[in-house]
């Protein structure tokens, strides 16, 4: 059995757990918070038999594309009274870190 962990972006995630339902995966899903914007992410886990990893990780990959998108530079400490005019900049945002990990012992009660 193995473990697989993936932090998405929020936007993906209704899409990324429906697709996985559809394939008779159970997903539990955590809000979390990180990377350079700070923004949303969505961890979640999907726990599986060794030979459908593979299943499991082309799903993420058709669901969680990474894509461009503008956002406003983080603003510096800074007195507004100084004329400090936030820009926009182009990110990426998107895509999916993965990890997949060996269980030693699953129970569902």
């Amino acid at each position: 059995m193995k473990l697989v962990m993936a932090i998405i972006h929020d936007e993906d995630a209704h899409r990324l757990i429906e697709a996985l339902n559809e394939k008779g995966f159970s997903v539990t899903k955590l809000a979390s918070t990180g990377g350079f914007l700070r923004a949303g992410n969505t961890t979640v886990f999907v726990g599986v038999e060794k030979d459908r990893v593979q299943l499991v990780m082309d799903v993420i990959e058709k669901e969680c594309k990474s894509r461009k998108q503008m956002t406003a530079a983080n603003t510096p400490h800074m007195n507004a009274a100084e004329g400090y005019i936030p820009y926009p900049i182009e990110v990426t945002v998107g895509g999916a870190t993965i990890f997949v990990v060996d269980v030693e012992q699953f129970k569902k009660l």
